[in-house]
């Protein structure tokens, strides 16, 4: 693939034939593969979303395979209608290409980190009206794709809305540009503004003092899982996204696996007891779907080789097309 979008793209390791694609088709048949030798012909004005796959996870500060969740959830694709009974919704209706992966280096992190930070100036540059949706990888990516956003749009004000267990605020000194640093790394490199981040899913037993020091310190929204439920987490998505739409110009929603329950999630390296149900999950990516500002979103840390019976994988294809769902929705 060497013009378009980004030369460091590599096709898929496989693809689902749609040459008898039915009427009604599951979401492998209804998805389309970016066909190198005519990726510079597409018209891309026709095309709605596009995914990306980054399988990154060197960067996991816990041990994880994430890196084999782009293809795990590809596979995952063919258990799923494109039809949402929930909504009364065909997302067979939007145009969505798969556009592959973002080429990894075998040991060079830092060189992994810029080529998924061009890979989304890329896409923002070549096709800025489609929706960027993509397939993590470790939560270290969140912050190199929002810095390859603000070289596509550096007037922009980007804020994020965070789904997750943890505040990702550890001390860059010590952790480096992991999984467990990326939102420090978006406020210390002045990429997004602390008061434009909003966190939600935080519970229990599994973030350190300094942590909520220094999000205070730095002016980091959060709610608490168990606040959000006293008034629903979907609200509680909503009022988020109304707060950080008054002040920024796009919203990226970035999704951690690890904020469900260890019970819904067995996938998930860093799973705790207390998070989120599956549904609380799928009402609040939807919700984010359709605000107009949400500009592109990510799911992260998700072990395919860790799960059980794929539900970790099945439950984060239904996050996407949930999200879409919404997305869709807002398209009307």
């Amino acid at each position: 693939m060497k013009s378009y979008p980004y030369p460091l793209l590599k096709p898929p390791s496989f693809a689902w034939d749609r040459s008898a694609a039915p009427a009604e088709p599951k979401v492998n048949e209804w998805i389309e593969t970016l066909e190198v030798a005519h990726a510079d012909q597409t018209d891309w004005s026709a095309v709605d979303a596009t995914i990306l796959g980054i399988p990154l996870s060197r960067s996991s500060i816990s041990a994880s395979a994430a890196s084999e969740n782009p293809d795990a959830m590809r596979r995952a694709w063919k258990y799923f209608t494109t039809y949402n009974l929930d909504h009364d919704v065909d997302l067979s209706e939007m145009r969505v290409v798969d556009l592959g992966d973002v080429r990894q280096h075998v040991t060079d992190i830092a060189r992994c980190h810029q080529n998924i930070r061009e890979a989304m100036q890329a896409m923002r540059t070549h096709h800025p009206q489609v929706l960027p949706v993509m397939m993590g990888g470790d939560h270290s990516i969140t912050a190199m794709l929002i810095k390859g956003y603000k070289d596509a749009h550096p007037h922009d004000r980007v804020g994020i809305l965070q789904l997750d267990t943890h505040f990702d605020l550890r001390d860059l000194a010590d952790n480096g540009p992991s999984n467990g640093t990326p939102v420090r790394n978006l406020i210390e490199s002045g990429t997004v503004k602390g008061e434009d981040v909003h966190n939600i899913g935080l519970h229990g037993f599994f973030n350190a003092r300094s942590l909520k020091t220094y999000a205070d310190e730095v002016g980091v929204c959060y709610t608490t899982l168990r606040e959000a439920r006293k008034q629903g987490v979907a609200q509680t998505v909503k009022e988020a996204l109304e707060s950080l739409s008054q002040r920024v110009d796009a919203i990226y929603l970035t999704v951690d696996m690890d904020v469900l329950d260890s019970s819904y999630g067995p996938g998930v390296p860093a799973s705790t007891p207390g998070g989120m149900s599956s549904d609380e999950l799928f009402e609040a990516v939807h919700v984010a779907g359709l605000c107009y500002k949400v500009k592109a979103m990510d799911m992260v840390c998700l072990d395919p080789f860790k799960d059980r019976g794929e539900a970790t994988v099945k439950t984060a294809v239904h996050v996407m097309l949930s999200f879409l769902t919404g997305y869709k929705q807002r398209l009307k």
